[in-house]
């Protein structure tokens, strides 16, 4: 019969971790040592060597040979002509052939260029136009206001302050390096006389504003603001004045067809404040003056070739020539209202009637309002017209030099208007 039954167990114990590591051995290779040497090498000795060329006796003595001067038929030749040059210089002594005259070492240019035309597209397409130009205390930067001076509603119209570097590399005739909005025209400006980058301007609103073209930003550092003291009537002329009591400001010297000439000083706020006035009034000009002989003439300005302090305080007086600005004699740039969309350039040592030449400035034949000498490079004289372009000419050598008695035909020009 079959039963359940357990049986002892076996066990087989393993054996290959044992047998493996019997068959395991250890071995290690070496190679033989290997021999070095060190050696160095230097030189002990040193010679020195040179090799110069001798010079030859005929050459020698072409060098040293003294040059063979008649002595007696030079002393001989000078005793003779003695005399001659005595009375000569003599007569040259006391000549005044040559007073005033300077030696000029440049390249003479008889021709009058147009070197750039400058213009704000979008101050055109508002049909503004330009109202003043003003070149900075370097030459190099124009600047130019947008306005109007016909009719239209001025006080209400946005208008620009534009500004070009001309001495700029890929200049851009009609994208200016800085273009400033202004709620108000701006109906004249002045660049400061020796800091390059601010400029004055007058509003049509009568404020004042100084712009410091160096801030892109906010570059209005200067204003008069709507007060009592502030012009009724547009600012037509601004000028910098400097300041006696401090060398390093500058007043502000405005003038308005409200009959006001204000002189504003710099405050710390920000502010112009008034710092003196003066009024004219119909019954102040003299009734013999003749304004029909000169109203026709929109714009004057003289090139700065020597100081002409008296001219300037003489024709300032007058009361009809709108802006003035007389610096020194040379070429007399004049818009004349006959002939419009033309610069006319008078040599008053030539004639004081007809013009020496004429330069076209607008095709369109619009007026021109504005124009300025450069003051760093006399050659170089900016108008501006109502087509919104101001045009840069480069006139020739013979408006630039100042003649030997261009001073007295002013002075006696000036005499002959103020009697």
């Amino acid at each position: 019969m079959f039963a359940d039954r357990t049986a002892p167990g076996a066990d087989v114990q393993s054996l290959w971790r044992s047998a493996r590591s019997a068959r395991c051995e250890s071995k290690t290779c070496q190679t033989g040592k290997i021999s070095t040497a060190e050696a160095a090498a230097q030189s002990h000795t040193a010679r020195d060597a040179a090799v110069q060329t001798e010079q030859g006796k005929d050459a020698l003595q072409d060098f040293q040979q003294e040059v063979q001067v008649d002595y007696t038929g030079l002393l001989s030749f000078l005793q003779r002509v003695e005399d001659a040059v005595i009375k000569e210089l003599n007569k040259n002594w006391k000549s005044h052939a040559f007073d005033g005259f300077e030696v000029n070492w440049t390249d003479q240019d008889e021709t009058v260029l147009c070197l750039h035309t400058l213009s704000y597209p979008e101050a055109q397409e508002q049909n503004l136009q330009v109202t003043s130009v003003s070149w900075n205390a370097t030459g190099s930067v124009i600047a130019c206001s947008y306005g109007r001076l016909d009719d239209g509603d001025w006080s209400t119209e946005k208008s620009y302050v534009c500004t070009w570097n001309l001495d700029r590399r890929g200049l851009n005739p009609q994208h200016p390096d800085l273009v400033v909005d202004v709620p108000s025209s701006v109906m004249c400006l002045a660049f400061h006389p020796s800091q390059p980058s601010l400029i004055a301007g007058g509003l049509f609103s009568g404020e004042l504003v100084v712009w410091d073209t160096s801030k892109t930003e906010d570059p209005v550092i200067l204003r008069t603001g709507m007060t009592d003291d502030t012009h009724t009537d547009p600012v037509y002329q601004v000028n910098w004045l400097p300041d006696t009591k401090h060398r390093n400001h500058a007043r502000l010297l405005s003038v308005a067809t409200d009959g006001k000439i204000l002189v504003w000083r710099e405050e710390r706020d920000g502010r112009l404040a008034l710092a003196e006035g003066f009024a004219i009034v119909a019954q102040q000009v003299p009734r013999s003056t003749q304004l029909k002989k000169i109203t026709k003439y929109l714009t004057v300005d003289f090139s700065d070739i020597s100081s002409c302090q008296n001219l300037n305080e003489k024709l300032s007086s007058l009361p009809a020539i709108h802006p003035l600005s007389v610096e020194a004699p040379g070429p007399v740039p004049v818009k004349h209202a006959d002939s419009p969309g033309e610069v006319h350039l008078f040599d008053l040592a030539r004639s004081k009637q007809k013009p020496t030449v004429s330069l076209k400035q607008s095709t369109s034949d619009c007026p021109v309002y504005c124009l300025e000498f450069n003051t760093k490079h006399t050659r170089l004289l900016a108008a501006g017209d109502a087509a919104g372009t101001v045009k840069v000419w480069q006139l020739s050598s013979d408006f630039t030099e100042q003649g030997p008695r261009e001073m007295s035909h002013l002075e006696q020009l000036a005499s002959e208007i103020m009697d």
